[in-house]
């Protein structure tokens, strides 16, 4: 037997998984990271934890599997995409703590571009002008030149998303890369030509040697190092960033399909095939997937900051619940929030809104409410967002959704699906890989070396697991809906 590994490093933690030919985990491991939180509005991550839980988690999957490191075929990454690290190429050590993609520190960067510029920007780009984007995060690093940064020689310094700095270390240095997705997600690639833009890197000061080299999702960028966690040379022939890897594992391969991802944030993404179509309702238009040898598919993408966050503030922060699972059982003790609403804008607000300068509210509390009415308004949050998004996402192509496919962590909590379903008045669907950020990284590895012989076999395999219908006498869909756009109002203009 032959086998696909898959490295999924995500926002809070990292995993590896191992596939087999019918795109069933053999094995997996997974491991959190430290949420360093140094000032508000900034959020990073130690490059070196996360490489260091790299090496622990590889090396435990393939214990758990039995199976040795030559035993893959191929590796698949996906990750957490706009966040940026910043490394000695001579040395190998990273030269800060990354910025990670909810860090909001540079928006005064932002803020000193013209209207001009910024229309700019967003035509080459299809993003929006936030600080949830790489490119201005350089610029923060390359300007105020944090003491590590200060000493290096300008030459040897690498900027990547966290892909590169991954693929950098396990090739032992050898490389580095980045994939159309994840430099879709800079603000200093050209959707068109699919490579770094001379006027994008001007407007942020960044110089071309410092960046990686743009390939296909789907193609070689590189060689383990013998002497890394896998023991043995494996070739890396899939990156994907995570939230386009999901559209992978959710065999979304054709123009209208979409999905939607539950995770630290929360994404929905609809494929619109080889055309890049631009949204006038707050979406961002972004790569989707290429494959080597093919044409790019793009599209269109809405991003909520704070859905399974939200949960692990609850735990970590207030306190209420011991551990994540722990929210459905006190959510479902309450048959509604008790009128009270929780909106998450830790970090502003992103789409369709764009507000950096909003931030959290709970608003409607009488001497009523408990607890467990805050979990289950926690939970009426994550489900409200994603109808915002949704109905952004209908509005800017006109295709009506009869049908959502979820993934991602919360969907175990089937009381939130069961509230989304309320929300949307839709069906949600399940696959039985619920984590197919992982699957769809392994995919994309798999279909360059002819493991997965082609979509059409991925799509025989992708199977559903739950389904969730719609309670058409909730009051969710309206007054409920209704509530939360007033709770909207009430997190703007704080900062």
């Amino acid at each position: 037997m032959s086998y696909i590994g898959s490295l999924d490093q995500g926002t809070s933690s990292t995993r590896f998984m191992i596939f087999n030919q019918l795109g069933e985990v053999i094995a997996g491991h997974q491991l959190e990271h430290q949420q360093i939180l140094p000032q508000s509005g900034w959020v990073e991550h130690d490059p070196e934890e996360i490489w260091l839980r790299t090496v622990q988690v590889i090396e435990a999957g393939l214990l758990k599997a039995g199976i040795k490191g030559s035993d893959l075929v191929a590796i698949g990454i996906t990750n957490q995409r706009e966040t940026l690290v910043a490394w000695d190429r001579k040395s190998g050590k990273s030269l800060t703590n990354a910025i990670v993609w909810q860090d909001t520190r540079s928006v005064e960067i932002l803020d000193r571009l013209s209207a001009a510029e910024k229309e700019l920007i967003t035509h080459k780009t299809g993003l929006t002008i936030a600080p949830y984007f790489s490119g201005s995060k350089a610029t923060w690093l390359l300007e105020n030149k944090p003491d590590a940064l200060a000493h290096t020689d300008f030459s040897d310094l690498a900027l990547g998303t966290i892909d590169s700095w991954l693929i950098y270390k396990l090739s032992g240095g050898k490389s580095h890369v980045t994939d159309v997705t994840n430099a879709s997600r800079t603000l200093l690639m050209n959707l068109e030509t699919l490579d770094w833009d001379d006027q994008l890197l001007s407007l942020f000061k960044v110089s071309r040697h410092m960046l990686a080299e743009i390939k296909p999702s789907s193609s070689l960028f590189a060689t383990t190092d013998r002497d890394g966690p896998f023991k043995a040379e494996v070739v890396i022939t899939g990156v994907v960033g995570d939230q386009q890897a999901a559209m992978l594992g959710q065999v979304c391969f054709d123009r209208g399909e979409s999905k939607t991802t539950y995770g630290t944030g929360n994404f929905a993404l609809l494929n619109t095939g080889e055309e890049i179509v631009r949204s006038q309702h707050g979406l961002l238009t972004t790569v989707c997937y290429q494959f080597e040898g093919e044409k790019a598919r793009y599209a269109l993408e809405g991003s909520v900051a704070v859905t399974g966050s939200a949960i692990q503030w609850l735990r970590d922060q207030l306190q209420i619940i011991e551990k994540a699972s722990d929210i459905e059982p006190l959510a479902g003790s309450v048959p509604d929030s008790g009128g009270s609403y929780f909106v998450p804008a830790f970090s502003g607000l992103f789409a369709p809104y764009w507000r950096s300068d909003a931030r959290g509210v709970i608003v409607g509390l009488t001497r009523a409410v408990t607890k467990a009415h805050l979990a289950r308004a926690a939970l009426e949050a994550i489900c409200f967002q994603t109808r915002d998004v949704l109905q952004a996402m209908v509005d800017g192509s006109g295709v009506e959704l009869t049908l959502m496919k979820v993934d991602g962590g919360i969907t175990a909590n089937n009381l939130c699906m069961q509230l989304q379903a309320d929300v949307m008045q839709i069906d949600i669907s399940r696959p039985t890989i619920s984590e197919t950020t992982a699957l769809g990284a392994a995919y994309a590895a798999g279909l360059f070396v002819k493991f997965f012989s082609s979509q059409e076999q991925l799509r025989g395999m992708w199977q559903e697991s739950a389904r969730w219908s719609p309670d058409k006498n909730s009051p969710l869909p309206l007054t409920g809906y209704h509530g939360w756009k007033r709770a909207i109002e009430r997190t703007l203009n704080w900062v």
